[in-house]
């Protein structure tokens, strides 16, 4: 009787050590999986504080809209506030403060679709229509050193910071026809 009551408390405390160990097994989970985790709340968080800044802005549209249409019902005359007409390159622009707000700096042998904005850019100032390849080879490298040449600045052939200013400068100079 006593054999059977020590095997029985071993199989009993077999079964927890199987239960207990299959629970651990289930729940832990790989460091990659609560890295990824940790990142999808950042960017949920991050989602919600922008949306609230939209809801933000659209309410500071409309009351300014509101504002201006007051304003035109107690004057004769229409409203002071014009509305500013798009740049015609404006996602252009966009991309281009983007490279400089990153602070890239891209030299021959670069590649990528930031090469492409350079690209796109170099050929409304050279009115051309070469291939947006994405690759900064000796052609790219060419264009770039001539834009630096005629906007005056160091002519390296690499687009930087400065460059790209430059290039949203030239944009922004451009008629919006």
């Amino acid at each position: 009787m006593k054999n059977f009551k020590s095997i029985l408390f071993l199989v009993v405390v077999l079964v927890v050590i199987v239960i207990l160990g299959y629970w651990a097994v289930v729940t832990i989970e790989p460091g990659s999986v609560s890295v990824e985790r940790q990142k999808q709340e950042q960017l949920e968080q991050k989602n919600s504080e922008l949306e609230e800044e939209v809801k933000r802005l659209t309410y500071e549209i409309q009351s300014l809209k509101e504002t201006q249409v007051k304003e035109e019902e107690t004057t004769d005359k229409p409203s002071e506030i014009t509305p500013i007409a798009p740049l015609k390159y404006q996602n252009l622009t966009n991309d281009l403060q983007k490279l400089i707000d990153d602070n890239i700096t891209m030299r021959e042998k670069s590649a990528g679709s930031r090469v492409g904005t350079v690209q796109t850019f170099l050929n409304l100032y050279n009115n051309t229509s070469k291939k947006i390849d994405n690759d900064y080879g000796a052609g790219t490298k060419a264009d770039v050193l001539n834009f630096q040449k005629a906007v005056k600045i160091t002519a390296d052939g690499e687009a930087g910071p400065g460059t790209f200013l430059k290039m949203i400068e030239w944009l922004k100079k451009q008629p919006n026809s």
